[in-house]
């Protein structure tokens, strides 16, 4: 195998020197430019694995390199080396599709962390998922965009924001992100922010040290130490607290955390994606969420569509949501009459609602067919288009009492689907009970198929 090499461009000798010996002991060649021209020269002489470049250069910036190698040699991972505290230049770097960036004085053990990340995607090209498996199915074009945009999102590491509707499927963007990109080996670790006490919020990112707390017995490492070399996950961000957000903002600048109860740094690797169905602009203008946060995250947006935007995709879905349920028992397909009942449908809950309405349909269909009359849809209410930004501002006032009563409404919804399981659940467990567990007999006495009765007791948790 040949000797992997890597550009480094940059004015200041010393800075040079440093690089070359570090990643000298890596085994890997280097060439080194002290300017824009030469960097440009030895671009088009020879192929590179990896170039790390200055900001500021005599003839030029590092973000005309960068342009430049996205440009040229958009499959070479290029990193920006920027003065300590210019989060507006490294946000630029990112944007202009960096793989990543390092601060000056440079630390080497960060260095040799971004150096293993930028030669793992080197080593590992990726393509965008097949349309036919995998969990973002649909052949639509915004499906292929979609596809396309997460391909290249993955070799870089810059943070994303990953905004759309609820049950739209942010979080399967977002592992397909990870898995596509140098850390697939490494943890993806996923957290729902709105889930967390306030009180328990700084020792579950961080952590916390043996005594630092009534409670705390031992030492817990925390979200951040777990994801370490990975990706993490922050799922419904705009739920965190204002006193949070600030430490959350200072751990993504310095790339380090500190325990609770630790009067040391650690330092930490990790890649942040980010995600909520709020509008996160909106949330900073109600002084909800902190404008400098939402900068860091924000460093590029990636929009997952509403299933109602790409109707042509019901199809491939649900064929892959009833096999799915009909795994372990007979298969089930939809009627083309019931495809087109859903082809017509405007799907408020997106791929989330999909799945709902087809698992009660395959509990009520008696043959290997779906119906429309199985098909529960009109319990839903359908989602209008979305109205525009103008639209949203001239309306504020109305919107807030609307959006107050979608929220008493949906909150009274999920309690009576509570209530429904439970009295449910009771049912199922007398008939159990009175014909000595014997399934066939127990779903005769509710009237039930045994198909419906199987499906029941999987999704209540009855063993």
């Amino acid at each position: 195998m040949s000797q992997q090499t890597a550009l480094i461009i940059d004015d200041e000798p010393d800075i040079r020197e440093l690089l070359e010996i570090t990643l000298g002991r890596m085994n890997l060649h280097t060439r080194s430019a002290c300017n824009v021209k030469e960097a440009y020269q030895w671009l088009e002489r020879e192929s590179f694995d990896l170039c790390l470049t200055d900001m500021r250069l005599p003839d030029g910036t590092g973000l005309d390199i960068i342009k430049f190698v996205q440009k040229n040699h958009s499959q070479t991972p290029i990193a920006m080396i920027t003065a300590y505290g210019c989060v507006d230049t490294a946000t630029q770097a990112l944007k202009a599709g960096a793989f990543d960036f390092i601060t000056k004085p440079v630390d080497l053990v960060r260095l040799r962390e971004l150096v293993s990340s930028a030669l793992r995607l080197r080593k590992e090209p990726t393509a965008p998922a097949p349309v036919t498996e995998g969990p973002l199915l649909g052949s639509s074009l915004p499906m292929q965009k979609l596809r396309s945009q997460i391909a290249k999102l993955a070799r870089s590491q810059a943070p994303v924001y990953i905004s759309g509707e609820s049950g739209s499927g942010k979080e399967l963007v977002a592992r397909q992100i990870h898995q596509q990109g140098g850390r697939a080996q490494q943890p993806f670790i996923p957290v729902n922010c709105g889930a967390i006490p306030a009180e328990l919020m700084e020792s579950e990112f961080f952590g916390h040290k043996k005594g630092s707390f009534s409670g705390a017995t031992e030492d817990k490492p925390g979200l951040f130490q777990a994801a370490h070399g990975g990706t993490l996950f922050l799922d419904e961000v705009a739920d965190l607290p204002l006193a949070m957000q600030v430490k959350l903002l200072r751990a993504l600048q310095e790339k380090a955390i500190r325990p609770v109860g630790s009067q040391q740094e650690q330092l930490v690797d990790v890649r942040i994606l980010s995600a909520t169905h709020k509008n996160l602009a909106h949330e900073v203008a109600a002084e909800r969420f902190r404008q400098d946060l939402y900068y860091r995250l924000n460093v590029i947006e990636l929009l997952v569509p509403p299933l109602r935007e790409r109707p042509e995709d019901i199809e491939q879905l649900s064929n892959s949501i009833l096999a799915r349920l009909s795994a372990d028992g007979l298969p089930v397909r939809l009627h083309p009459d019931a495809l087109a009942k859903l082809q017509g449908y405007i799907f408020s809950g997106n791929v989330r609602e999909l799945e709902n309405i087809l698992e009660r349909a395959y509990t009520l269909a008696e043959g290997e067919f779906i119906h429309p009359h199985d098909l529960k849809t009109n319990h839903m209410p359908s989602a209008a288009p979305q109205p525009t930004v103008a639209a949203k501002a001239q309306a504020a006032p109305q919107h807030a009492s609307s959006n107050d009563l979608s929220q008493h409404a949906l909150e009274s919804i999920d309690n009576l689907e509570e209530h429904l399981e439970e009295v449910e659940r009771k049912l199922i467990t007398q008939a159990l009970e009175e014909t000595r567990w014997n399934r066939t007999a127990a779903a005769e006495r509710l009237g039930l198929t045994f198909r419906s009765l199987r499906y029941r007791l999987k999704k209540l948790g009855i063993d």
